[in-house]
């Protein structure tokens, strides 16, 4: 059912007097991109109520935690100049031609993809880009994503890369699926994919489309199909760059910081820009004795990879801090804000979030800000208020880069995460029971086919010597029959 003008404005007027009354989760807020579009976009709301059938308390907490999660993971500030460039350009994930109903296709070429052999963050900010790149091209209509399992095995099977595609439909991007489309799926799968069918909302199951070459027409047309398809679109892929306005691609110059409660702010100056000897920002936080100096070192303790910032007011005057990271997702900072008295020092731990990989730490940055303040007692808001104004005021600010600890165990970095989330350990576990299940199954059923093979001979065997057990038994009959007659004569 598709929802009123009536409706669709008092989403809107729900949502903003929330906003209002609660004020925006300190202290990152809400994108000022996002609020446009939540107070001029009919479409995008209308989509938010459709997702959520029409139900105004579901669709306006589902319309908060959207806007919070964009502001936190940077969503509005993803290009293809900040996500990395060979992510997009091996062909493992891109958009290409249009199913039946017009809808764009996500490829999803399932053979190109290892679990384990990249960097999660960074695949998830590639597939975040793909999403938006068709928001902006389709102008929000929903796509198709197209799973091409041809040729895979469970080392392509990535549980946790398929969960949280699913999680950007399900919580993020309303009404922004048309189907889903898996592609000569081999049966060792099978046991997989019902795990992923138990994640998905019952409309969205009903959307799945399993399909081989011979039935790909019920979805795709054979002139938008791939020749490997069974279609007649000879294309190759090739990573073509998305056409953007001059504006738009001064804004993409901008380094996003967020912080460990990340905060939505732009500073001058880019990742190596040639401003800057360190990245982008010259360090001048001189208010601040900053230790290590340097980078982040990470180590294990306990059932965390952690790591430590220690801060010491150098100043006679009263400093207020704040931390912010590139990957707000990936790393706990507490505090990550504060106030420091003359002479006064805090600690500030860090915490790898379990389940990410420890290859792209070496990428992940931190900015140390400082900024002086008249007094040592003020509120979490009142220091929300502080540094979301910080124009024209002096910020002092400090880079911190990040490195694994020489405590870090090799298997750890073997493996790629430091801990894995206890979800994807059982639901991977279960996996490799399944697959262990099938291949025992098999080893028994060769096992039974050749019994029975061996059990046919001997029934043959028997049946044999029984035939020839009579013949003889009739023969040797005649034969004494015959000489009981030759006596009597």
């Amino acid at each position: 059912m598709d929802p009123s003008p009536q409706q669709i404005q008092e989403l809107r007027s729900k949502f903003l007097q929330k906003l209002e009354t609660d004020g925006a989760p300190a202290p990152e807020g809400f994108h000022a991109a996002d609020l446009a579009k939540v107070k001029n976009g009919d479409d995008w709301l209308r989509r938010f109520l459709v997702h959520c059938e029409l139900d105004m308390n579901l669709t306006l907490q589902m319309l908060w935690d959207t806007c919070e999660w964009r502001s936190k993971f940077g969503t509005n500030e993803i290009t293809e100049n900040n996500v990395k460039r060979e992510y997009l350009e091996d062909g493992s994930l891109y958009v290409h031609n249009r199913d039946i109903d017009g809808r764009s296709l996500l490829i999803f070429n399932c053979k190109k993809h290892v679990k384990g052999q990249r960097d999660m963050d960074d695949l998830k900010r590639c597939v975040v880009y793909w999403f938006e790149r068709l928001e902006r091209m389709d102008k929000g209509k929903p796509v198709t994503i197209f799973f091409d399992m041809a040729e895979t095995g469970l080392a392509n099977m990535d549980m946790d890369f398929t969960k949280y595609l699913i999680s950007l439909f399900k919580q993020y991007y309303p009404d922004f699926l048309n189907y889903i489309i898996i592609f000569e799926m081999p049966w060792i799968l099978n046991a997989a994919f019902k795990i992923i069918k138990s994640w998905l909302p019952a409309k969205a199951v009903q959307k799945i489309r399993f399909v081989n070459k011979g039935s790909l027409k019920t979805v795709v047309n054979a002139d938008q199909a791939l020749k490997v398809w069974g279609g007649q679109d000879d294309y190759t892929f090739s990573f073509v760059p998305e056409q953007k306005s001059a504006s738009t691609e001064r804004a993409d110059k901008k380094v996003h910081f967020a912080d460990g409660s990340p905060l939505n702010e732009s500073f001058p100056g880019g990742f190596g820009d040639a401003q800057s000897k360190q990245d982008g920002l010259p360090n001048n936080n001189v208010s601040l004795q900053i230790t290590p100096s340097d980078a982040i070192s990470f180590t294990i303790e306990g059932t965390e990879m952690t790591g430590t910032i220690t801060l010491t007011n150098n100043d006679d005057k009263i400093i207020s801090y704040k931390i912010k990271t590139t990957s707000p997702e990936k790393f706990r900072v507490r505090p990550s804000t504060g106030v420091l008295a003359p002479s006064e020092s805090v600690s500030i731990n860090v915490v790898l979030q379990p389940g990410y990989q420890l290859a792209g730490l070496s990428r992940d940055k931190f900015l140390i800000m400082n900024l002086p303040v008249d007094s040592t007692d003020m509120s979490p808001q009142e220091l929300a208020e502080l540094w979301k104004q910080t124009s024209g005021k002096n910020v002092g600010h400090h880079r911190l880069k990040c490195n694994l600890g020489s405590a870090t165990p090799e298997s750890a970095l073997k493996n790629g995460t430091a801990f894995s989330s206890p979800t994807s350990m059982d639901l991977e576990q279960q996996i490799r029971q399944i697959a262990s299940g099938v291949s025992q199954l098999r080893d028994h059923h060769e096992k039974l086919c050749a019994d029975l093979r061996f059990t046919q001979k001997l029934q043959w065997l028997t049946i044999g010597i029984v035939l020839l057990g009579f013949i003889l038994a009739i023969f040797f009959s005649q034969r004494h029959s015959s000489g009981e007659t030759c006596f009597a004569g």
